[in-house]
């Protein structure tokens, strides 16, 4: 099976727009949920908020993306991407140092690249929320539809709920 992680993805610049940091096209990304551990999401307005919401993390920049797209990648980009998010983790998180960030990195890496068992392509979107005092993820995918290039089929996983989406009509509104 191939190695699969997700990598962030731009159609256009209103993720510059959303949050107050947007992350590069094309870096690596996590869920980046735990920005949001101690938070109160009620007390986030703005950009922040929708961080909150909907934005994936990307490593390199440690800034937010609506989407992410699954992407094959190699045992030496995993590594790096986990020692990349581990020095992030020093750098913006408090971490104490590299090796107590490491172990960390390696289980955001991990989640991230659980998500990716699709088929490569497929793009991710994510929608926190804030039950009690826990903080629930849940997923959206949108994959190719095999007949029509450049649309895709968007579902819920926890509805039955199908939607089409034509992502290259979408992209091309937004140039």
């Amino acid at each position: 099976m191939a190695l699969k992680l997700p990598r962030t993805l731009r159609f256009d610049a209103s993720d510059t727009f959303v949050y107050s940091h947007a992350a590069a096209p094309g870096e690596w990304a996590v869920t980046g949920t735990f920005m949001f551990i101690g938070v109160e999401p009620d007390a986030l307005n703005g950009k922040d908020r929708q961080a909150f919401r909907g934005g994936f993390l990307g490593i390199d920049s440690f800034g937010w993306s609506t989407l992410v797209v699954v992407t094959e990648a190699t045992a030496a980009e995993r590594a790096a991407a986990v020692e990349r998010l581990a020095e992030q983790l020093v750098t913006h998180c408090g971490a104490p140092d590299l090796q107590t960030a490491l172990p960390a990195a390696e289980e955001e890496v991990a989640f991230a690249q659980s998500l990716c068992n699709h088929p490569c392509e497929t793009l991710l979107a994510l929608h926190r929320m804030s039950e009690d005092t826990l903080i629930r993820e849940s997923f959206r995918t949108l994959r190719p539809k095999p007949d029509q290039p450049g649309m895709t089929i968007a579902f819920d996983p926890e509805s039955d709920a199908m939607e089409d989406v034509d992502i290259r009509t979408l992209a091309e509104r937004h140039r």
